[in-house]
């Protein structure tokens, strides 16, 4: 069964379907959380619809640290049910997508000579043992001499010892589509730049939203008989449109992070040390490393946060405490930032909110979640899932995600094994193969048919040679990008990887895409403008970006 493609007809025909089904649940946001709830939905044999304003993972699940983890801080606060819930899920998503969900080995360095490898020996043995026991190799202790050998850019001065352990890593753009496919492909009926205007009621009860398509102006009435609120910082603002007193809090708070080459640190592992306010951690992220982050109060709009100088400043500040050879402001080449939806509390900064999440039901009708991180989306949709499915008149069965795999997991490890037969069968070598199989999975022949179909799709995207022109095509035909800014920010994470942010390779993505999705030489001019001015915005206080090309049009 070939899985479903999210391409431009499947958009037509889901909106079509929208507006002339009642759906047991609709599921408001399209971030990790909400389309772990229509996954979790549709697998229980519920009808599912779910929309998204703007594009999947276009908030926070786009822009976290991208790792999958169970919080080693959260240890020292004694937070042991939430730390064994994230070990737990932590390995249960490693086997449900080994394609996207990989180890990755961390140094924590060790700065005093007499209490510290104790205390933090003690910390990283429980992190072995609860919750997620076996996943993944156990920890071990390094002498000073062998912390400098697995890291050799560390100043010898700063470190006494280490002990290295491990956590899991993932793309999280790319996840949280690949949720969002796997729900469809069971039947959920997904679409994204459709944005709720309101909710529809009957009396005291919600009954459905008004949906904006907001591609082609048309609104349209989407009953359900139980509507999930999942829209992270917007929590609050979407609370309001209901007329009532919201039931769950949320304050966001800003996390930027910073990608330097990989040459520029010379290291066999990743690296998490404490700071005074946050943790630091160097994570390796291709060819470079992805070094973060901040933890500060967001009061300002959840549309547009990023890294500014103050942010840059303070995490060079603080790999450069540990560094050998300082980071400059130089050696940036991408720079982000997300917000973290934290349930709000009276008082406290949010370095100290709680990362656990909560489900209310604040009218008749509505189920809002909120808090939580990217590691235990999967709990946080089963919890939701089990109250909406209270206000149903008919039983509904339990969860059964933590035995269904994500798309493009079931085979994968034959493929792994096989890409060398793979990679001489479609004339790739056998190192782009293996990037396709980390990306794509078992799925991945959707990608070579592509490039059987028009050969010219296996070369490179100039000035993003990562990637190929095919996957560029392919976030189109089967994952749902419908602009510009979809492909290179979050199915190819172009705008952090290139030091231009992918100015250089905008024109020629915009012209794969333009057949594809029906637009005009006016269209495609306007594509690249627009992109130009998000490589602009979030490069406020990073990397400078190069003008945009000029257009044939």
């Amino acid at each position: 069964m070939r899985s479903v493609a999210l391409g431009p007809q499947y958009r037509e025909d889901t909106l079509r379907d929208l507006a002339g089904t009642e759906f047991d649940v609709l599921v408001v946001g399209g971030g990790i959380t909400g389309s772990g709830v229509a996954l979790d939905a549709i697998s229980r044999g519920l009808s599912v619809a779910l929309v998204e304003a703007r594009d999947f993972a276009s908030g926070t699940s786009g822009r976290s640290s991208k790792l999958i983890h169970g919080g080693l801080r959260y240890l020292e606060r004694r937070e042991f049910g939430l730390v064994r819930e994230a070990l737990r899920e932590r390995g249960l998503l490693l086997r449900l997508a080994p394609h996207l969900v990989r180890p990755v080995r961390f140094l924590y360095p060790l700065r005093h000579r007499m209490w510290e490898r104790a205390y933090v020996g003690a910390g990283v043995t429980l992190y072995d043992t609860i919750g997620g026991a076996g996943a993944l190799p156990r920890h071990r202790q390094l002498t000073r001499r062998g912390a400098l050998r697995e890291a050799p850019a560390l100043r010898p001065d700063v470190v006494v010892g280490a002990i290295q352990y491990h956590d899991a890593q993932v793309d999280d753009a790319r996840y949280t589509m690949m949720v969002a496919r796997t729900a469809a492909h069971y039947g959920a009926r997904i679409a994204t730049r459709a944005r709720v205007t309101g909710f529809l009621r009957e009396s005291e009860r919600v009954t459905g939203a008004r949906v904006l398509d907001l591609e082609a102006g048309r609104e349209i009435a989407v009953r359900a008989r139980r509507v999930v609120c999942a829209t992270g910082v917007w929590t609050d603002a979407a609370q309001a449109m209901t007329g009532r007193r919201a039931r769950i809090g949320v304050q966001a708070s800003k996390g930027a992070h910073l990608l330097v080459r990989r040459d520029r640190i010379p290291m066999d592992t990743g690296l998490v040390t404490r700071t005074e306010r946050s943790v630091l951690f160097v994570i390796p992220w291709g060819r470079h490393w992805l070094v973060g982050t901040t933890d500060t109060p967001w009061d300002d709009a959840p549309d547009a946060p990023v890294a500014d100088h103050t942010d840059i400043g303070y995490i060079l500040d603080q790999a450069n405490a540990v560094l050998r050879t300082p980071l400059t402001r130089e050696d940036v080449e991408g720079v982000y930032a997300g917000l973290r939806p934290l349930l709000s509390a009276e008082e406290g900064d949010t370095a100290r909110m709680s990362r656990e999440h909560a489900v209310a039901e604040p009218v008749p009708g509505m189920v809002v979640v909120a808090g939580g991180k990217f590691t235990t989306y999967r709990v946080m949709a089963r919890d939701t899932v089990d109250a909406a499915a209270a206000g149903l008149e008919e039983p509904v069965p339990a969860s059964v995600t933590e035995r269904l795999p994500i798309l493009g997991a079931v085979g994968f490890e034959v493929l792994w094994n096989d890409r060398r037969r793979i990679a001489a069968g479609s004339g790739l070598h056998v190192a782009r193969v293996e990037h396709l199989l980390r990306r794509y999975g078992s799925c991945v022949h959707d990608v070579l048919d592509l490039i059987t179909a028009d050969p010219a799709l296996a070369a490179p995207l100039p000035g993003a040679e990562d990637y190929l022109c095919a996957e560029a095509v392919h976030a189109v035909t089967h994952e749902g990008a419908l602009h510009l800014d979809d492909v290179l920010a979050r199915r190819l994470r172009v705008l952090i990887e290139e030091r231009d942010g992918g100015l250089e390779t905008a024109e020629h993505v915009a012209g794969l895409l333009a057949p594809r999705l029906g637009w005009s030489a006016e269209d495609v001019a306007g594509e690249i403008e627009r992109y130009a001015l998000l490589v602009r915005s979030e490069r406020r206080g990073g990397p400078a970006a190069a003008e945009p090309p000029v257009t044939a049009a």
